[in-house]
């Protein structure tokens, strides 16, 4: 039996989930699946143990062969947004060049930052010449301070990239830099700050793990090109995603969307929520007309709006391993979850208790030690002794983390909601014409969701289900992601100039040039820069075109030109289940 298919690996802090879709008369389907948890210190260990495992069912149903014949592999992760969310990011030296105007103090991130001298004007011509000498003391200074990554970033540098290339020099070599204008070609000074800085804070945990990926599927013989997602819900070959690790940060609540795409036909209908609640974060996510909301501004993360194209996504640090914090004594106790994650529930084998420590104390019966949360009689000891300290009974200390962990989650879905609403709503589909989103119902999934379902269902007052393989739903998300990426090319007929910021690419063009050339121009470089990284089953559409009439230097009339063309996220289709049901 032919059973190529595809492999989808989903890393989240917790956990690390794969699967073997296979397709059958034209339908893809779950082969085999595994879990295994995430080690922070051994993630190339961490990979290979959830793929032997995956070979293991794989080979009981036949196909073990096909694993290593898969024809995608993609992957799905949460380990970047989950070490924003608990402050785990690198640390970064944030060098910024504005020339005259705002301060760009009021718009950066971190604790070190530099202000460098000099700057351009909207079309890239310098207006006052760059000075790099306090840099070159700061850099040195950073070095031994404990940065581990820089980011520079200058105003009005994707039309013009040398501020930014001399900044970078300055800084030095012993640290990793990131350049504002090789992520994004628009202009938004603030953003584009944002997206610089929280590219450096994560390059290292990503790229990392990616590399550790890539080792355990050389090991096993598995040859296809991996692909990661994106905040958008698509999937990027990995030596793009190193370039731009800041574009999958978001990486696994996409992953979440891609899944309940794939696994919920139910879905595709109305306007519905997405919850994943893993061990570390619960993930959220809004489907509008059975399509999936997009952030018309920019991916947002820890308040701040980037220039990544992505889902309208949030994620909080309330998860099944979340830890149980008590402040006060007695009656004047209160209870709280998280966001920190020190280890699994003491029913797994942790040392402190966590929410699912909580549920498992509220939802076991009297004298029911076991089940599938695992050591249920190791919840109550844990909780049990942290009631003790606090002067609390111990189904009361439960019952406020429980609670305290509903209203976060309730908290942040009206959050998501009223932000939705506030704006014209894009979904990956399109602009729609709904007026508002009122979620309908919610598609919880993540290794806590039966656990906590009926009482979410209770607390947000609409109805709560849990999908067919709910726990591994990233990890078919990931598998079933198509290919995405975009461009952005600006042309300027004065100055006979076409600049490819992210590509650090600029060409001579005509002064009779059009917006047709360049919307054809667009196309082919996506289509060739796709290919070179392993992603040649791109189809490249231009989403974008402006052209604005101005006049050069000597007072000729000329053009501005900016097309943006992407492959257009998707799945590669829906998973055949012989019940479709809502468990």
């Amino acid at each position: 039996m032919d059973c190529k298919g595809l492999l989808g690996i989903d890393a989240g802090g917790t956990h690390t989930d794969a699967v073997l879709l296979t397709q059958h008369d034209g339908a893809w389907r779950l082969t085999a699946a595994a879990k295994v948890e995430t080690c922070h210190e051994d993630l190339p260990g961490t990979v290979r143990r959830v793929l032997a495992h995956l070979m293991q069912e794989a080979e009981a149903t036949g196909c073990g062969f096909a694993l290593r014949r898969v024809e995608r592999v993609s992957l799905g992760t949460t380990l970047a947004v989950n070490a924003l969310v608990q402050d785990r990011g690198d640390r970064v030296g944030l060098a910024l060049s504005a020339g005259p105007g705002l301060d760009p103090r009021r718009f950066a991130l971190g604790e070190d930052v530099c202000i460098v001298s000099g700057g351009l004007d909207h079309r890239g011509v310098e207006v006052s010449p760059l000075d790099c000498t306090t840099l070159t003391r700061e850099a040195a200074r950073w070095q031994t301070s404990g940065v581990t990554a820089v980011a520079c970033v200058g105003k009005f540098s994707p039309r013009n990239p040398a501020h930014e290339q001399a900044m970078a020099r300055a800084a030095g070599t012993a640290l990793p830099v990131t350049m504002g204008h090789t992520l994004s070609g628009q202009l938004n000074f603030p953003r584009r700050i944002a997206t610089a800085y929280f590219n450096a804070a994560v390059a290292r945990l990503q790229n990392d793990f990616l590399n550790a990926v890539e080792a355990a599927l050389r090991d096993l013989g598995i040859t296809a090109a991996p692909r990661l997602l994106k905040a958008d819900g698509g999937a990027a070959p990995f030596s793009l995603a190193k370039q731009e690790p800041v574009q999958s940060i978001l990486s696994g609540p996409a992953a979440s969307v891609m899944g309940v795409m794939a696994l919920c036909p139910q879905a595709a209908k109305g306007c519905s929520l997405l919850l994943d609640m893993g061990g570390t974060t619960s993930d959220l996510a809004l489907f509008a007309d059975g399509s999936p909301v997009m952030e018309r501004e920019g991916m947002l993360l820890q308040g701040r709006r980037t220039l990544v194209r992505s889902l309208a996504c949030v994620s909080i640090g309330v998860g099944g391993d979340s830890q149980l914090h008590v402040s006060g004594h007695s009656l004047s106790a209160l209870v709280s979850v998280g966001p920190e994650r020190l280890g699994p529930a003491m029913a797994f084998g942790g040392q402190s208790p966590t929410l699912l420590d909580a549920l498992n104390l509220l939802d076991c019966p009297a004298g029911d030690m076991t089940g599938t949360r695992g050591n249920v009689a190791a919840s109550l000891q844990g909780v049990t002794a942290l009631a003790h300290k606090s002067g609390l009974a111990p189904n009361e200390l439960a019952r406020q983390a429980v609670d305290d962990a509903l209203t976060q989650i309730s908290q942040a879905v009206q959050e998501l909601v009223t932000r939705i609403n506030a704006r014209p709503i894009y979904t990956l589909a399109a602009l729609r014409a709904v007026r508002e989103v009122r979620p309908e119902c919610i598609w919880l999934v993540g290794g806590p969701a039966h656990c906590i379902r009926e009482r979410l269902s209770a607390a947000l007052q609409i109805p709560v289900f849990c999908p067919p393989h709910s726990a591994v739903a990233n990890a078919v998300g990931a598998a079933l992601a198509l290919p995405s990426h975009s461009l952005e090319i600006y042309a300027d007929t004065g100055r006979a100039l076409l600049r490819v910021p992210a590509l650090d690419l600029e060409e001579s063009i005509s002064r009779s040039c059009t917006l047709e050339n360049v919307k054809a121009r667009a196309v082919t470089l996506l289509t060739e820069h796709l290919a070179q990284a392993g992603g040649d089953d791109a189809a490249v559409e231009v989403v974008e075109a402006d052209i604005f009439a101005t006049l050069d230097e000597r007072g000729r009339g000329s053009k501005d030109m900016r097309v943006v063309c992407q492959a257009r996220p998707g799945i590669a289709g829906q998973l055949a289940l012989t019940d479709l049901k809502a468990e």
